[in-house]
């Protein structure tokens, strides 16, 4: 039969008594190991628009695609105003990860969107932009 020293025998029932009152409730424990070189990596995104070209007022659904190493907090949408100016259209947190929106008026023929991915640690990427061209 095997003994525990007298300190490690507290700890060990009090562990067994914490597991027994967790799993009575549906809880558990995580126990966690930490190895040192902690290496969060940024999310990545890409994205697709459902027509590459339209007229003004047309729907098109911005369709993203998100992943990270951790967990995907959020996916932005955003569309370029002929001016330079970013506008942002919304945000989904919940996957697919899609966003309706409709082709507005634009005097340079094309409309420009982008898709930007927040993972849980705050860290960004964007996608690259999509054009929706206007079909007059």
């Amino acid at each position: 039969m095997f003994h525990l020293p007298s300190p490690l025998r507290g700890a060990a029932l009090a562990l067994v008594l914490s597991t027994a009152v967790l799993a009575g409730c549906g809880g558990g424990i995580y126990l966690g190991w930490e190895g040192g070189g902690y290496d969060d990596l940024p999310p990545s995104v890409s994205l697709v628009t459902s027509v590459t070209a339209a007229r003004v007022g047309d729907p098109v659904r911005l369709s993203a695609a998100a992943s990270d190493d951790y967990a995907v907090a959020r996916v932005e949408f955003y569309r370029v105003e002929p001016n330079g100016a970013v506008v942002r259209l919304g945000t989904d947190t919940f996957l697919p990860y899609a966003w309706d929106t409709v082709l507005p008026d634009s005097p340079i023929g094309a409309v420009r969107y982008l898709a930007r991915s927040v993972d849980d640690a705050g860290q960004v990427t964007d996608s690259a932009w999509v054009s929706v061209v206007l079909q007059r």
